[in-house]
């Protein structure tokens, strides 16, 4: 079965209007600001990352997740470790309305991303931990997702939220550069 993206998550994701198939245009990547926050419940340690989120068409109907920002996070000998973070997902459409199902890059499946009530939440089984994912659309240039991981080796409650930047278009690649 071939499925393509639901156009309404898709769009929303890149920030446009469902593209006309005919189109030679491609599809503009959406840029998102993301400031997370991370708790450590076991230790009470706390963390934050800024940076940016990039979704962009990947050629065969789905998207890349590309996020790249500075973590700051509580050392081991008491400093505040600050640095480049960096991660990549990959969109596929998934067999529900307004679900994409996102996979890592090598393919292996992680979890279903919707905002629709019904599947806004999901779980990833991560040995031996569960990690639990929920996301709330709060209008149209904001969203949010929280992650509560739980199980012997963390205790990680991880809130995101991601703000649409201004004039989503960029270059071909969709990566690191600015409209």
């Amino acid at each position: 079965m071939n499925l393509q993206h639901p156009p309404g998550l898709r769009a929303y994701l890149l920030g446009t209007t469902p593209a006309d198939p005919s189109s030679p245009e491609p599809a503009p990547a959406g840029r998102w600001a993301v400031e997370r926050t991370m708790l450590d419940r076991a230790g009470g340690t706390r963390g934050t990352f800024t940076g940016v989120v990039i979704f962009s068409p990947d050629g065969d109907g789905g998207l890349r997740f590309h996020e790249e920002g500075t973590v700051v996070w509580p050392a081991v000998n008491g400093d505040t470790f600050s640095g480049p973070a960096t991660r990549d997902y990959v969109l596929r459409a998934a067999d529900t309305p307004d679900a994409l199902d996102m996979l890592f890059p090598d393919g292996r499946p992680f979890h279903r991303m919707s905002f629709s009530p019904e599947a806004s939440q999901d779980r990833h089984w991560c040995d031996p931990d569960t990690y639990r994912v929920t996301y709330v659309r709060h209008g149209e240039d904001e969203f949010s997702y929280f992650w509560d991981v739980t199980g012997p080796r963390k205790d990680l409650l991880l809130e995101s939220v991601l703000q649409r930047l201004p004039g989503t278009a960029t270059a071909a690649d969709g990566l690191g550069s600015k409209p």
